[in-house]
């Protein structure tokens, strides 16, 4: 087998991964796609490791071997990935990425270029409010 037949079927998978990840809006997506980068990216390393062990008869299959470590990582990456994700689901009910982006801030802390609201300008409608209160008292 060639070298060239996984190098370019991992180069494919890269690029959709990628694409996938800059064109979504959903974060679920977006943590599928990086899980399929991560698979491009082993895919390469058992493919350059037995490629590499052609070679060499004595060999270590060091590729097969970190091809396990990231495989490990992309699991656990994924099971915080998802409860994340969940959990700001629940907290504010969208899991759409361009909707939480302003975690921070909430709509009432300023105007919207993001100043402080003016408190020198009088409320009108909190003296119609005080007006009516007096009356009704009255």
């Amino acid at each position: 087998m060639h070298l060239a037949y996984p190098a370019v079927l991992s180069s494919l998978l890269f690029c959709t991964g990628l694409y996938g990840v800059l064109a979504r809006r959903n974060a679920i997506l977006v943590l599928m796609s990086v899980e399929l980068m991560l698979n491009a990216v082993n895919l390469n390393l058992v493919a350059f490791d037995v490629w590499l062990s052609k070679a060499a008869r004595d060999t270590l299959h060091s590729g097969q071997a970190l091809t396990l470590f990231t495989i490990a990582i992309a699991a656990a990456e994924i099971g915080i990935g998802l409860a994340i994700v969940l959990a700001v689901y629940r907290g504010r009910g969208t899991s759409d990425i361009d909707k939480l982006r302003d975690t921070a801030e909430s709509p009432d802390d300023g105007g919207p270029d993001g100043l402080a609201p003016d408190c020198s300008a009088p409320d009108a409608g909190a003296e119609a409010v005080t007006d009516e209160k007096a009356e009704a008292t009255a």
